[in-house]
């Protein structure tokens, strides 16, 4: 006969536990869904912001490591053609000695002396002073001589060596920074990225009004086309001259690492610009804090450097509380108040 039992009930406590663990699963899924909000534009804004300013110092990181590059390139050239010029001038000494063992073959025989600096090694036996005694005047002379040129051309492979072992470091370094400050702007663009279209025109509108404030925040204009820069003298002809030049730029992109003509980032335009001037200052802003003066704020006159932000950006004073510089990725060379530039350092004067 078959069995007809009843289907055995869960038990209270197994319905509690199972109850339990599906409100926590409701409950974590509600709060992962709720852990990363899509965030507002103005917080897209702050952040892009921030990023682009860690991209400045980075920028200005490998300026200075490609400035560094460049100088060890030229050092390790300097240095080679010495050694280039050094081998030569052995090598004709020794056409001498060889000239001098011919005429002594054709005489009867080689000097012994002779025949052993014509050899791969002369240098240990000419370190006995009685080898020396073997040769005549003129012979030793021309010996010493080339004993001399090999011990420098020895130090100067060495230090060759040394450069260009320095130098591979910094290309490391190099590649290094580089990669950091593209990694902040691709980041950068992924957060603008979450915004629509819409959020983004909207945010780029914005950023042109603001320049557009900064650049004509005066009541008065002095033609037109640049803000009300006052009636501040400059400093310096030099200074003059570098601010005008400057000047001709705007308008001009910010690109990381440019030196002009054609875009620029901060420490890229001061340099272009002094060198209109006829003066030649560093490439980055941590080395052009000491290409001059350092004054405070109150003594600023057109032209004179301005250093913001922990030294990560630079530009030039245009009077009136107003810089000329290369702002930022995404932006123009332009004039701005003094005031939408963050944290002052001090002023540079050339």
């Amino acid at each position: 006969m078959a069995s007809h039992r009843r289907p055995k009930q869960p038990s209270r406590a197994r319905v509690t536990v199972l109850t339990a663990t599906a409100a926590a699963a409701v409950a974590l899924t509600s709060q992962s869904a709720q852990a990363d909000p899509k965030p507002t534009k103005e917080e897209v804004k702050a952040k892009v912001d921030k990023l682009y300013h860690e991209a400045e110092k980075a920028t200005e990181e490998y300026n200075g490591a490609k400035e560094q590059q460049g100088k060890l390139q030229k050092q390790v050239d300097t240095i080679q053609d010495q050694v280039a010029r050094g081998q030569e001038e052995v090598n004709e000494l020794r056409n001498k000695l060889g000239s001098v063992a011919s005429a002594q073959y054709r005489s009867g025989g080689i000097d012994p002396s002779v025949q052993l600096f014509l050899s791969s090694d002369p240098d240990t036996y000419l370190d006995k002073a009685s080898a020396v005694d073997q040769f005549g005047a003129r012979q030793a002379e021309v010996l010493e001589d080339i004993q001399l040129k090999q011990r420098t051309l020895a130090q100067q492979r060495a230090e060759a060596a040394e450069k260009l072992a320095d130098l591979e470091d910094v290309r490391e370094k190099l590649g290094e920074k580089k990669k950091n400050y593209q990694g902040k702007l691709a980041e950068a663009r992924k957060l603008l990225n979450t915004l629509t279209a819409e959020e983004r025109e909207r945010m780029r509108q914005e950023e042109q009004k603001r320049a557009q404030e900064a650049e004509q925040r005066a009541a008065r204009s002095t033609g037109g086309d640049r803000p009300d820069l006052g009636s501040e003298v400059p400093a310096s002809q030099r200074g003059a001259a570098a601010l005008n030049a400057a000047a001709t730029q705007i308008g001009k992109p910010y690109v990381s690492g440019a030196e002009g003509p054609n875009s620029y980032d901060c420490s890229g335009l001061t340099q272009w610009a002094y060198r209109q001037a006829g003066v030649s200052i560093t490439r980055t802003t941590y080395t052009q804090q000491n290409d001059g003066t350092k004054i405070g704020r109150s003594q600023l006159k057109p032209g004179d450097l301005v250093f913001f932000n922990s030294l990560s950006h630079v530009g030039l004073y245009a009077g009136n509380n107003t810089i000329l510089h290369a702002p930022k990725p995404g932006a123009y060379v332009r004039y701005e108040s003094m005031d939408y530039m963050g944290t002052f350092q001090f002023g540079v004067r050339i």
